[in-house]
């Protein structure tokens, strides 16, 4: 309903949207939104006011078994519909007065941990619970309401169940009831498992039914587990476990082995000879007499019709061997045994099983391969001569082993002494080897034909041409391994050159266009360095210790970057040569460059000398690295941008501002220059601008400045002091020295 002063702002204003939960009312031409807070007005209610359940013996403690429900008007999702249950008392407080627990957000009742251990051995039947439901959630304010459960005490029926046997094959009504299971709580639910998988299911009263006919030969027992649950599918107690037993029944006629290819014989075979031994099987339970099997052999029957005993079977063990009548060669004879169950007696299952004879001749069988058409087989065209292609199998049906020794020989192939045969005289594997290199340019294929014959004369209409089989080869192109433009390289450095001298450059004169990977080996000192991909050879640190005349080697390597198992190698000898005097010259004056501190992304450009400075005596291109200082190499770092000119940079984040002094060596050919490029390093504005220091002002004394002067002055007035006190003082001395005689007299009147 919507409160008066509600409608009184709808009429005043033109427009007007109120909104409540799920209604919008619309006046005027322009809408204004009024949301309605809801108040907590309405008291929740129990679904009813006595709750009756029963709960049994040796129920699980947390398990549920009765849920309340309560409900309340105020608006949902708020704190004032936000609903708590909890007990208020319990009667009779014995054995112990927490005997239940409430779940407060739920409402779900169930037995406490202290209940379940009371509760076997309690004597009371009834108890009386009165419970709370209040909404406001876990605050202290709220509405409230009160409800009363009565719990019935029942005796526990959850027992084990007897073991159950089940006749195979029955011939009932299903589902077939076999067992019934109770829970004596209220709100339960049953649950059926078997072990294996079986057709057996339970019903809401907790009767237990098998669903189709059982079979023993498929799964003789079955181990069925059933819970009771309640509506949440917790447990109350552990599960029963009923086994159910299958009874076997001889409802399985035993089953001969398949007939397979006919037994061959040799003839003149002595009697007892096994020719085959039968194995039929019965589906029945093993061990059973169901299953038990016995053998008894029909006739012979033949095209010659052979008369008298000339095989017997062993009742017992299935085998079959040759009697005292002795057989031709040619002969084909089918051999009928009874397989019969319950150990042949009356009433039994029996099936005929077929044997089929063959009475082979003596050495009448050519050898065959097993296969006449090997490969393709590609062979990479380097491959080594004596190299195992392949390996040739051929059988022969005689029985004899001297009657299977074979002879091989190779009938046709393209190019002649190319394969070879190797094998050994009593097997019948042959081998196929390589003679001769391989060459894709000479002959991409090969097909060889090998023959086989039996090495005794055959028996009958005549040996033939003998049994083939074709070899085919492919020859696979290998790629040769890279090609250097010189098989040794040599060049001269003094010893004076410093890091970053270029030597020389390795090139390649293969014909096949491929990308390379240079690198050095036995590099053992340290002094040169190879550019990965331009071949560009280094020296990578002064070279220290080398003197003029000696010899450094080390090994190039080029390796395909396509193929890394192809690469080449070539020496590299380094001839050191006197360090030629440095020429006293230095660049003329350059303008102060500016870097900024902390590092920007900046540098500044150095030049090689001109054709007019007195430092040049070509053309270029030159060289440039940094000079051998370990500081300067440490704080700067030099990047060579093309022959004549590099790109120099802070390689720290950090520098000291001041000026410094870069020396930066250029060379070209056997000559060095040493330059230093005059840089000052100074913190930086947002702009990128130097900030410098003020200096003091011309004329103004500074502390020190007139601390200097005072001490001068003092200085010159003891100077003058010390002069004057001393020229007194030799005047006196001189007087008192003089002869009395040379005293002038005084003058008389």
């Amino acid at each position: 309903m919507v409160p008066a002063w509600l409608w009184l702002l709808c009429v005043s204003v033109p427009q007007v949207t109120l909104e409540t939960q799920d209604r919008r009312v619309l006046w005027g031409p322009q809408p204004v939104l009024v949301r309605v807070k809801d108040e907590n007005d309405q008291v929740p209610q129990f679904s009813q006011a006595i709750y009756r359940a029963q709960l049994s013996r040796g129920t699980r403690p947390g398990i549920p078994f009765l849920f309340l429900e309560a409900s309340d008007q105020d608006e949902p999702g708020t704190a004032n519909s936000d609903l708590r249950f909890r007990i208020l008392s319990q009667a009779p407080a014995q054995p112990s007065p927490d005997m239940f627990q409430l779940e407060p957000r739920q409402g779900a009742l169930a037995l406490s941990p202290k209940g379940s251990t009371s509760l076997d051995h309690a004597l009371e039947k009834t108890y009386q619970l009165l419970v709370q439901v209040k909404d406001m959630g876990d605050q202290a304010s709220g509405h409230q309401a009160i409800a009363t459960v009565e719990v019935s005490i029942i005796e526990n029926t959850w027992v084990p169940l007897e073991l159950i046997h089940l006749a195979e094959n029955l011939k009932v009504l299903y589902p077939h009831h076999i067992a019934q299971v109770h829970w004596s709580g209220d709100d339960v639910h049953y649950r059926l498992e078997s072990q294996p998988l079986g057709p057996f299911d339970v019903d809401a009263e907790g009767n237990l039914y098998v669903t189709r006919e059982l079979d023993t030969e498929a799964q003789a027992e079955y181990v069925l587990q059933v819970w009771a649950q309640n509506s949440r599918g917790e447990d109350y107690a552990a599960p029963l476990e009923l086994h159910v037993l299958v009874m076997d029944e001889n409802d399985n006629v035993p089953v001969c082995p398949p007939r397979g290819p006919a037994v061959s014989i040799p003839e003149l075979s002595p009697p007892g000879t096994e020719v085959t031994r039968l194995s039929a099987e019965d589906a029945d339970a093993p061990g059973s007499p169901n299953s038990h099997i016995v053998y008894q052999l029909l006739s012979p029957e033949s095209e010659d019709e052979v008369e008298g005993r000339a095989f017997q079977v062993d009742p017992t063990s299935g085998s079959v061997t040759l009697g005292a009548l002795p057989l031709q060669a040619g002969q084909n004879i089918l051999l009928l045994v009874l397989a019969m169950d319950l150990a042949g007696a009356e009433g039994g299952f029996s099936s005929t099983c077929e044997v089929e004879v063959e009475v082979t001749d003596i050495n009448d069988h050519a050898p065959e391969f097993t296969t006449s058409q090997i490969g393709p087989i590609s062979l990479p065209e380097d491959v080594e001569p004596g190299t195992l292609v392949a390996m040739l199998t051929a059988t022969d049906a005689d029985l004899e082993p001297a009657f299977r020794l074979m002879d091989f020989a190779i009938e046709r192939e393209d190019t002649e002494g190319t394969f070879d045969l190797d094998w050994e005289p009593d097997s019948g594997h042959v081998g196929l080897r390589l003679c001769k290199n391989l060459s894709y340019e000479a002959a991409p294929s090969h097909k060889v034909v090998v023959v086989v014959r039996s090495v005794a004369e055959l028996v009958g209409p005549g040996p033939g041409p003998g049994a083939t089989a074709t070899v085919t080869v492919l020859v696979e192109r290998v790629m040769p391994p890279p090609k250097l433009d010189q098989e040794r390289y040599e060049a001269s450095v003094p010893i004076s050159a410093p890091a970053g001298s270029l030597l020389l450059t390795i090139q390649s004169s293969d014909p096949i266009s491929r990308s390379l990977r240079f690198s050095l080996v036995n590099d053992s000192e340290g002094w040169l360095c190879i550019e990965k991909v331009s071949g560009e050879v280094h020296t990578a640190q002064s070279l220290q210790g080398a003197e003029p005349g000696d010899t450094y080697t080390v090994l190039v390597e080029a390796q395909d970057t396509d193929e890394p198992r192809l690469s080449t190698s070539a020496p590299l000898v380094i001839h050191f040569l006197k360090a030629p005097p440095a020429p006293a010259l230095t660049p003329a004056p350059v303008p102060s460059r500016y870097l900024c501190t902390p590092r920007q992304d900046h540098g500044v450009i150095v030049s090689g000398p001109s054709k007019d400075s007195d430092l040049a005596s070509g053309h270029g291109p030159y060289s440039f690295a940094l000079g051998p200082n370990p500081t300067v190499q440490r704080d700067w770092r030099l990047q060579t941008l093309n022959g004549s000119h590099a790109y120099l940079t802070l390689a720290l984040h950090w520098v000291e501002p001041r000026e410094h002094i870069i020396p930066v060596v250029v060379s070209h050919n056997a000559q060095m220059w040493q330059l230093l490029v005059r840089v000052i390093v100074c913190r930086c504005n947002v702009e990128g601008q130097c900030m410098r220091k003020v200096g003091r002002m011309k004329g103004m004394p500074t502390k020190l400045s007139a601390v200097g002067i005072l001490v001068g002055t003092l200085l010159a007035i003891g100077i003058f002091l010390i002069l004057i006190f001393t020229h007194r003082t030799l005047s006196r001395k001189k007087d008192l020295d003089q002869p009395a005689d040379s005293v002038p007299l005084k003058a008389t009147v």
